[in-house]
């Protein structure tokens, strides 16, 4: 939907408007907390009603802000009365502490933040008691322990508004928080969200909607007392991320759907309006405002809010699947941060050019993004934006963990969601083993249940390829917890070393096999690879089924899902046997889902390539429009090598385990697989 500028504007303004007024029915009678209905999440109901505050504030700072004051609705005197009512220790609705409740350091930063923005508005009609009363409760954060992530912002957006307005602040804290802010950026406008085990593995939507983010709000709070030259390295770091950022939203609006938190939606907006903000873009003003409201209106056009006017705990419908036990009723307002163009002026060129098509649509795009170990490729014909995973997967490296779908696939898409159980202890259909499936390169037990991924292992990111070794695992007791949690013990099998090229809708994804010691010298497990997981009609989402090829034919497994997409798998070599996975209430995208799989025949074979090709788009791809794969060996390396139509060729290199410098440094860093 294209809307003239000003009415584009205007829609923007209804819907701020409307998240607004839809959750006073739900507040205490000062408004301090604002008691959203739904599952509590694990810090608790008091906790919950600060975050139904301290987020709806937020977008009411910028609401305010972008408006120059002009407030029909009287948000300024509403959230005036719950700062009032909230930092009173005799109230009834007072806020927790931070020694009562950890997460209200996440929320102090919102409080803050929007405080600063309303300046004139709110800060400067309170009376000084109040005020000292805010103080005094945001000063409970200095010199705290904040975990080793984007909390340390949390912190730091904090002291820095304390600081500018007469209350408690350390600098320790502040040049704590830029040291480590640069420690965990890895380069190319990318940040790794804290360091696991000393290694950037921790890559998501918060690398925009928190770690560009608050540097600069940082630096934009202190004004001329931000440290010299901070604000050009964090805006030169948004620029560069931009330009990444503006191939990861498809033509459909959607964000990429991977990482943690994705209840907060179209939160993934925010580095794209800072961008504008901070003059920190290479987009044009038109492509800025046609990325955020194509991302908006997916969102509000799929049943994001519902019909009490409340954004919902889930993608588009609510969904569980998607939450951590961190997410309650209130959560899903850090989309707020995706409104910050409302802080914008309505003269400002986002307001007033002309929208332009996405660079999506443009033209069809292939980039490696070396910071989080992805390959990137997007097609102008059906907007689909894809990236395959060969860099990061939220996982310590020295210990197994069940793989969190959201991290440890090998792709995600804008267009497809991966599987993500709601709760793994729910019984389900006879014969249904609960493991990964969708993009995924398993290994099979002797009950059939699939191997787990993570720790994965960098091996190479380059061009249009990539590759990432990991050991295939899976945990002794039989359950999986689809949020990765913690290990109890897990069952240690073969190493699995899996290559890609992605170009197109196409990644050719190969696979070798090779014994780690204790291994048998006879391979046991059966090798399965999944393709990609779609929403599909209840009707085409029936049993599994697993039907052999005849020899010399290639095995093809198809899913037709929703709005025209293919997901289809070919197998190239060694895969002949081809299947449909079904998926009920698995999936984010909706309530049926079915995933393409193709299998090897019997147990695998250590030191084999074994090849496919997985397939998402608009449609079927053409037959000529599929590379050729060769393979052969080149000392103890697998190679494969991929020519694609049009003349562009990529080598694919599966080194051996034992090979130097390759699972030398795997066992170095993870002596438990000594």
């Amino acid at each position: 939907m294209t809307r003239t500028p000003a009415a584009d504007r205007a829609h923007w303004e209804r819907t701020a408007d409307r998240l607004l007024l839809s959750v006073r029915p739900y507040a205490t009678e000062h408004h301090a907390l604002v008691n959203l209905p739904g599952v509590p999440s694990a810090s608790g109901v008091w906790s919950d009603g600060l975050e139904g505050f301290a987020r709806t504030f937020l977008l009411a700072g910028f609401r305010l802000r972008g408006a120059d004051g002009a407030d029909p609705h009287g948000i300024a005197e509403w959230y005036a009365a719950g700062l009032a009512a909230g930092t009173d220790p005799a109230s009834p609705e007072r806020w927790p502490t931070f020694a009562e409740c950890n997460q209200a350091k996440v929320e102090a930063a919102s409080i803050a933040l929007a405080l600063h923005e309303t300046r004139p508005w709110i800060w400067d009609r309170l009376t000084d008691t109040v005020r000292q009363r805010v103080l005094d409760w945001l000063g409970l954060m200095v010199g705290t322990d904040m975990p080793g992530n984007n909390w340390v912002w949390f912190q730091g957006v904090t002291e820095a508004f304390a600081r500018t307005t007469g209350g408690s602040w350390r600098q320790e804290d502040l040049d704590r928080t830029i040291a480590l802010t640069d420690e965990w950026y890895a380069g190319e406008g990318w940040y790794s969200d804290g360091l696991t085990g000393g290694e950037h593995r921790n890559f998501d939507h918060y690398n925009g909607w928190a770690m560009h983010l608050y540097p600069l709000w940082f630096c934009r709070i202190l004004g001329d007392a931000a440290p010299a030259g901070l604000l050009d390295r964090y805006r030169d770091r948004l620029r560069r991320f931009l330009a990444d950022q503006r191939l990861l939203i498809g033509s459909n609006g959607s964000p990429l759907i991977q990482g943690r938190s994705l209840t907060y939606r179209f939160a993934a907006l925010a580095p794209v309006w800072a961008g504008a903000l901070f003059d920190a873009t290479p987009l044009a003003p038109g492509e800025t405002r046609a990325l955020a409201s194509r991302a908006l209106d997916h969102f509000t056009d799929h049943g994001a809010i519902d019909e009490r006017g409340l954004l919902t705990l889930g993608w588009h419908r609510p969904f569980r699947g998607v939450l951590q036990v961190y997410s309650g009723p209130a959560s899903p307002y850090w989309a707020s941060k995706g409104m910050i163009g409302l802080a914008l002026p309505p003269t400002h060129p986002v307001w007033t050019a002309d929208e332009t098509p996405l660079a999506v649509e443009r033209e069809d795009a292939v980039r490696t993004l070396t910071g989080p170990g992805w390959l990137l490729s997007t097609t102008a014909s059906d907007g689909v934006v894809r990236v395959v995973n060969h860099g990061g997967d939220h996982a310590d490296p020295a210990r197994p963990f069940s793989d969190d779908p959201c991290y440890a696939r090998f792709a995600f898409a804008t267009h497809a969601a991966p599987e993500t159980p709601a709760d793994p202890t729910v019984a389900r259909p006879a014969g249904d083993v609960p493991g990964p499936v969708d993009n995924s390169v398993t290994l099979l037990d002797a009950a059939g249940r699939p191997s787990h991924r993570r720790p994965l292992v960098r091996l190479s990111v380059d061009g249009a390829s990539a590759v990432s070794r990991s050991r295939a695992h899976w945990p002794a007791d039989g359950t999986w917890d689809p949020f990765g949690g913690p290990p109890t013990d897990h069952a240690e099998g073969p190493w699995i070393t899996v290559g890609s090229a992605l170009r197109g809708s196409v990644e050719v994804r190969v696979v070798r096999v090779d014994p780690a010691p204790g291994d048998p010298a006879a391979p046991e497990w059966p090798l399965r690879v999944g393709g990609w997981a779609l929403a599909v009609g209840p009707a085409a989402a029936g049993p599994e089924k697993d039907t052999p090829v005849p020899d010399g034919a290639s095995a093809t497994a198809r899913v037709a899902g929703r709005d025209g997409l293919v997901s289809l798998l070919t197998g190239v070599r060694g895969l002949p046997n081809a299947g449909v996975v079904s998926g009920r209430d698995t999936n984010a995208l909706g309530a049926a889902s079915a995933t393409p799989v193709l299998g090897s025949e019997g147990p695998v074979a250590y030191g084999t390539v074994y090849a496919a090709l997985v397939h998402l788009g608009g449609g079927d791809p053409a037959p000529d429009a599929l590379p050729a794969v060769t393979t052969r060996a080149e000392g103890s390396a697998l190679v494969a090598e991929v020519a694609w139509p049009g003349g562009a060729r990529d080598t694919v290199r599966l080194p051996d385990p034992a090979e130097a410098g390759t699972d030398a440094d795997v066992l170095r860093r993870n002596p438990h697989r000594a």
